[in-house]
């Protein structure tokens, strides 16, 4: 046994340069099929955006304005309401538990796997001027006018997408908040910390690294929205991308569309790159918290 352990161990091969060599052409592929789904196309696309006159034309249109303050605007409002909406369910399902909070919260993954355009179908159904809350409210009070008229505003599409991106929050608070140690919470209660105090200074400091990520996902993924703006049937609702659909499909104004995608990407990218920025951040400050609280155990 001695011999044994006393045996010295053979260490592996050094990796020749041909082998380096050989596993790094393996990266090629993946490589070659990003250049050519991704970058080929936005390349394109800014070539399109090139045509004389284009730029000038496009930016100086009110209606490019228009659309890209509704795009902001709705964008925005319906990521604060996906952010206050998305932390309440989170904190209730994690911390409060009812009956039925396992279906509810099989319910919010359904909704993650769900098209965006069904939300807007099922709205119409519910909210639409022929659906069922307006014909139930006709009923009641006898007019035959829908009382219930918001579907086909700014104020239906902001609702629909609150209704659809908000589990995109929920998600990452609930896996933050499965990683707190439930005897912190208890020595918090004990203390004589009342919830809200437990919520501020415990629960919500873990978390604002995973509400940063879920606000940001919805933020990015509102801004590029097209599909729920599109079945809503809003017609005053002009955003980015309904703009490019119709320069590019409707009037085949291919260099108009180009130059509006492009704005469309760099506002996207800005924002990532923001993202990246505030996340680093966070995780910054958190180790550094870290680090001051360990040496005091």
């Amino acid at each position: 046994m001695t011999a044994l352990l006393d045996t010295p161990v053979a260490a592996p091969p050094p990796t020749t340069p041909a082998k380096r060599s050989l596993g790094a052409l393996w990266v090629l592929p993946p490589l070659a099929l990003v250049l050519l789904v991704v970058l080929y196309p936005l390349v394109r696309v800014f070539w399109e955006s090139s045509a004389e006159g284009s730029w000038g034309e496009v930016l100086g249109s009110q209606i490019f304005r228009d659309a890209l303050w509704r795009t902001v605007a709705i964008a925005a409002t319906s990521t604060l309401g996906c952010l206050v909406l998305g932390t309440f369910l989170a904190i209730v399902l994690a911390f409060i538990p009812f009956p039925g909070s396992a279906v509810v919260g099989r319910l919010i993954d359904t909704v993650l796997a769900l098209p965006s355009f069904l939300i807007t179908l099922a709205f119409t159904f519910l909210y639409g001027s022929a659906g069922a809350v307006n014909a139930a409210l006709s009923a009641i009070t006898g007019s035959s006018s829908p009382l219930l008229d918001f579907l086909y505003t700014p104020a239906g599409v902001i609702t629909a997408e609150i209704t659809f991106f908000t589990p995109f929050v929920v998600r990452p608070l609930l896996a933050a908040f499965s990683l707190i140690p439930r005897a912190q919470l208890d020595v918090a209660a004990s203390l004589g910390g009342s919830p809200w105090l437990v919520l501020r200074t415990v629960i919500m400091p873990e978390a604002w690294p995973a509400l940063a990520a879920g606000g940001s996902l919805v933020l990015l993924l509102t801004l590029n929205e097209f599909g729920i703006v599109l079945f809503t049937g809003a017609k005053g609702v002009i955003t980015l991308p309904v703009l490019i659909y119709t320069r590019g499909i409707v009037t085949f104004d291919l260099p108009g569309a180009a130059v509006i995608a492009t704005v469309q990407v760099t506002l996207s990218l800005a924002l990532y790159c923001l993202y990246r920025l505030v996340f680093a951040r966070l995780a910054a400050r958190k180790e550094g918290h870290h680090a001051v609280v360990e040496p005091t155990k």
